[in-house]
């Protein structure tokens, strides 16, 4: 069978491959499966929200049709009038495009920017799609250490940009770490993009559940920004539409031009229901949507609660949806990860998935998807832990 040697060489899908761990395994009723392997909603939309989509199914004819390859035109206004007042900055309705998901954000300002042989710079513990994107396409991720608050220091970076390197990679708050970036860190990598003639592409995922009641950064407001950053972001996280597929990428309008060359030929579209939800939630739930950060910043206390009791536990990161953390058995991540399964009934992803090999923050160490369980259920992880052996 002919298989192209990058994809070939790619790492198969984390998430898919924890699944599989737990196939066939059985879980008591006093002891059900705690899963804390993916950071995505479980929960369907708010009913309003729900009710909104089957409006729009039943009444918008376009809803069904084709629509614009870079989006909704209100979906993209919507977009750059909550973006320039939330940074203070100046983001166009030009400036955006709607994608199917931000991981296709990420694959199509990839698209733009990198050929096989090029060099982009990604944090680690990094997102292991954005690694999995380049490996499939012949481009090297160069792994940038991170410090002890798992947040990147420039100088670290500027000693690793070659002639090869086309980009610089930032998830803030980060994936899989929870790290939040400081805004002066932010200022600084843009600094050296500029200097380097580099893209800086930050991946805002997760920006509504930031820890910070104020804008994280003031990118934006530089009146130069577009000659060098490029702003990922999902809508799944906000309004639980992960199953409709809708993200958004902010970038210069001479690049959204070669991005829609890419969107085209994929996707044609991005989905229309889920931009109609997208809309709709931007312009009707913002009181929700502060109440769904509020449980998370209470479920991210619960977190630090709980591990800073844990014998021999080290919390490295926490923030978002996750915590990156530190365990204490004399065994690789990987290995403890499917133990986990079987002996406490918990499913997490070990850190040899977020790095590269021989890593200092992979077999140490264990990301937490905690969205989806609540204090309670933090509290029973927590318990399961404590009563885990060597």
């Amino acid at each position: 069978m002919l298989i192209n040697a990058n994809m070939a060489a790619t790492e198969a899908p984390p998430v898919m491959e924890a699944r599989r761990w737990i196939a066939g395994v059985t879980f008591p009723d006093d002891r059900p499966l705690l899963n804390v392997s993916q950071a995505a909603p479980v929960d369907p939309p708010p009913e309003a929200l729900r009710r909104a989509i089957a409006d729009f199914a039943l009444n918008v004819p376009t809803a069904h049709l084709y629509g614009p390859v870079l989006g909704l035109p209100e979906l993209r206004a919507e977009v750059a009038q909550s973006w320039s007042a939330d940074y203070a900055g100046d983001v166009r309705a030009e400036d955006v495009a709607i994608t199917s998901g931000c991981n296709q954000a990420f694959a199509a300002t990839m698209a733009t920017l990198v050929e096989k042989g090029d060099e982009v710079l990604l944090p680690t513990p990094w997102y292991f799609n954005h690694k999995m994107w380049l490996d499939m396409n012949g481009v090297t991720a160069v792994p940038l250490a991170t410090n002890d608050a798992l947040v990147p220091e420039v100088d670290t970076a500027r000693a690793l940009i070659t002639e090869r390197t086309k980009a610089i990679v930032l998830v803030t708050p980060n994936n899989p770490s929870g790290a939040e970036y400081p805004a002066e860190t932010l200022r600084a990598f843009l600094d050296l993009a500029r200097e380097h003639g580099l893209a800086l592409v930050v991946d805002e995922t997760y920006r509504d559940f930031h820890s910070l009641d104020g804008a994280p950064h003031d990118l934006f407001a530089d009146p130069n920004w577009r000659d060098t950053l490029i702003q990922l972001y999902s809508f799944s996280k906000a309004y639980r539409l992960t199953g409709h597929r809708v993200g958004a990428l902010i970038a210069s309008p001479a690049r959204l031009a070669e991005v829609e060359k890419f969107l085209d030929t994929v996707a044609i579209c991005p989905n229309q229901l889920g931009q109609l939800a997208a809309l709709w939630g931007m312009q009707n739930l913002r009181q929700w949507l502060g109440g769904e950060r509020a449980e998370i910043l209470n479920r991210r206390a619960a977190i630090e609660t709980a591990f800073g009791r844990l014998d021999g536990w080290d919390t490295l990161g926490v923030g978002a949806y996750f915590a990156y953390v530190r365990h204490p058995f004399d065994e690789a991540s990987d290995d403890l990860a499917r133990r986990l399964v079987h002996d406490a009934g918990v499913l997490a992803l070990p850190g040899t998935m977020f790095t590269p090999s021989g890593d200092r923050l992979g077999a140490p160490c264990l990301r937490i998807a905690f969205a989806n369980i609540d204090e309670s259920g933090i509290s029973e992880l927590a318990t399961r832990l404590r009563h885990l052996t060597v």
